[in-house]
Formats: structure tokens, C-alpha cells, sequence
């Protein structure tokens, strides 16, 4: 990297403000701070929103480094904590990421120069979790890196990234600020943010070299908290945009293949193909195989890059089992949401 881009990309950090969110984030808020502070393009200041937490998250943040702010009461959501602190934001760019959330050593790095460009509101990097040992953490593992390594790349090609992900994301301030925030009508404050940036004519962009580590849920317990509120959030943001989503050609594929993912595919997947193999042939199982070497192609690939092909082979059991608990969330929310009208309005952490 020439020298001049070295001292552009520095004074870019200058403009930023890193907000973490955080709620009894004890365990894990001083990684994420260290993470932060250890960049090679370091922020101008890390805030931690203690969001009225009853552990020692605003403590071991303050003792860390980072400026620490507390409501005088919990927001009730992520929403919530970062709009407290996006009012006393004020340099060029804003950064969010999850209190369990660490950074590789150049992520601000790689994805600082994207938000910079012209029109662009938003920009977010590659996920993978931090910890893959559980069966459920295997799960998602597998889904994050087809995901980012596949979906995600053919979405920033159209310029329409489905989501600028909640965990890790960079934003301009003033454009952020415009929209109003992060709102609380829905479960998916991060998809409603995306998706208002579209409609108001902005861009953003997803940068794979920029890579964050999340926890994800270890457990059945918290991974169901979690799917239940990205299943209602998707749906809510559905009927929340839907006549917008139908004016921007691009967002209207993706969210019609996410729709039919949802629905056909989802009851096929749990109860057509089960009566099929019951009733007429058990070789209908095999469906259930079809789109596996599709699927396995890009893992791979990825995880050839990262040294992790055993890891990716283990974990592929994990994924199957968690596409089939994904399908049950989503009907069930689907039902919830449009058929009953009973949506999901509480905030519930998902790890």
C-alpha cells in the first residue's frame, strides 16, 4: 500500500465513531473493545451504550479504554441503544458492531473506503463466527460462509446487498441521521435500514476482506431466540416495504426468492417430501441431497482459503439439521405475522 493511501485511509479513521451496543456483555465486551482498538485504522473514539445492563459490561468497557454511556433505563432493543447514542455522534462515520463481536486486524481498514464512495449510505463485511463446536454453531457457520461467499458477492455485483449487517457496519452519519436512525418497527432494525437506504436512492456496498467474528448461539435455546426474531423481522419488513420493494427490480428478485425460500420451499422441505418418501417412493429423500453439491461447491471454496476444510466438512450435519429448524421459524412466523396478525414485538438476545 503506497504511503499516501496509508495517511488517506488514517485521516478516514479520524472521521469515525465505533457504537457497541451492549447489554450484560461482561464475558465478552473487552474483546470486542481490544479488537477495535488493535485496528490498523483505528477510530476517532469507541462508545459502549450500557444499556442499563445489571452485570459489570460499563465497567470493564470504561476500564478498557472506551467512552461509556448509560440510558437512564434499558431501550428495549439494539434500535434502541444505538439511536441513544447516534444523537451525540458527530464525526463523518458511525460504525456499529454487536458487543460479542470481535474484528479482524483490518476490517475498519477494508470497509472504510467503500462507505467513502459516491452515494453510498452503508457498507458491511464478512461474517464468521467466532466459535464452531456446537452442532448449532456448525450450522451457522456453514450458512454464514456460503452466505457471504455466495449470495452476498451476487447482491453487491447488482449493488443491492440484501442487509448491511447488524453486527458489523459502517454508515454515513449525516445520511444515517436523515433516515431517522435505527428504527424499532420491527424485529430486523438492520433489513429496515437497508432497505429505506434503497428507496431513498443510496447504495450499499458489501466488502468480503473485511471480516468480523461474532458468537453465535451454542445452544437450541438461544438459537431459537434468535431465529424467531430474524423470521418475524423479515416478514415484518416484508409487509413494511413491499410496494417499494416492487419498484427496485433487483431488491424484488432477491426478496421473491427469499419469499418462495420461506414458503414452498420451506413446506416442501418438511412436509411434502416426508409424505412423498412415505407414501409413494423412499428415493423422494433424495431431494433432500439435490442442491447439497451447489451448496458445498463455494464452501469449500472458502474454506480452502481459510485453512478450514475439516472444519466445513464436519460442520455440513449441523447445517442440514439448522435449515430444517430454519423452516419451521419462518412458517411459523409467516402464520403469526400475516394469518393471525399476532407479531413479535419484544427484543429477545439471541446468545
Amino acid at each position: 500500500m503506497k504511503e499516501n493511501t496509508v495517511l488517506e485511509l488514517r485521516e478516514l479513521g479520524k472521521a469515525l465513531t465505533v457504537m457497541v451496543p451492549a447489554y450484560n456483555e461482561g464475558a465478552c465486551i473487552a474483546d470486542t473493545i481490544r479488537s477495535i482498538q488493535s485496528q490498523t485504522v483505528p477510530p476517532a473514539e469507541i462508545v459502549v451504550i450500557d444499556d442499563f445492563s445489571n452485570d459489570n459490561t460499563g465497567e470493564i468497557a470504561r476500564n478498557c479504554g472506551a467512552t461509556v454511556i448509560r440510558p437512564p433505563k434499558n431501550t428495549g432493543s439494539k434500535a434502541g441503544a444505538q439511536n441513544f447514542a447516534l444523537k451525540n455522534v458527530f464525526t463523518p462515520y458511525v460504525m456499529a458492531i454487536d458487543a460479542d463481536t470481535t474484528l479482524a486486524p483490518d476490517a475498519i481498514e477494508k470497509l472504510l473506503p467503500a462507505v467513502n464512495e459516491s452515494g453510498v449510505a452503508a457498507a458491511c463485511g464478512f461474517v464468521v463466527p467466532r466459535r464452531v463446536k456446537t452442532l448449532w454453531e456448525r450450522g451457522r457457520y456453514i450458512e454464514y460462509v456460503f452466505a457471504f461467499t455466495f449470495y452476498k458477492r451476487i447482491q453487491d455485483y447488482y449493488g443491492k446487498p440484501l442487509i448491511s449487517s447488524g453486527c458489523f457496519s459502517v454508515y454515513r452519519t449525516g445520511i444515517l441521521k436523515a433516515n431517522g436512525g435505527w428504527s424499532t418497527r420491527t424485529m430486523a432494525e438492520d433489513m429496515d435500514l437497508t432497505w429505506s437506504f434503497y428507496q431513498t436512492g443510496y447504495g450499499v456496498r458489501f466488502v468480503p476482506e473485511a471480516v468480523c467474528y461474532p458468537i453465535e448461539p451454542h445452544n437450541f435455546h438461544f438459537m431459537s431466540k434468535q431465529l424467531r426474531r430474524w423470521s418475524h423481522g423479515f416478514v415484518q419488513n416484508v409487509r413494511l416495504h413491499w410496494r417499494q420493494v416492487l419498484e427496485i427490480p433487483v431488491l424484488r428478485s432477491m426478496v421473491a426468492v427469499s419469499l418462495f425460500d420461506a414458503t414452498v420451499a420451506s413446506i416442501a422441505y418438511l412436509f411434502l417430501l416426508p409424505l412423498l418418501a412415505i407414501f409413494v417412493n423412499p428415493l423422494f429423500l433424495l431431494a433432500y441431497l439435490i442442491d447439497l453439491p451447489a451448496m458445498v461447491v463455494p464452501v469449500l471454496y472458502q474454506a480452502v482459503q481459510r485453512k478450514e476444510v475439516g472444519l466445513a466438512l464436519s460442520s455440513l450435519p449441523g447445517f442440514l439439521i439448522l435449515r430444517f429448524v430454519n423452516g419451521v421459524f419462518l412458517l411459523k412466523a409467516l402464520w403469526l405475522e400475516i394469518v393471525i396478525r399476532k407479531p413479535l414485538m419484544v427484543y429477545e438476545k439471541g446468545h
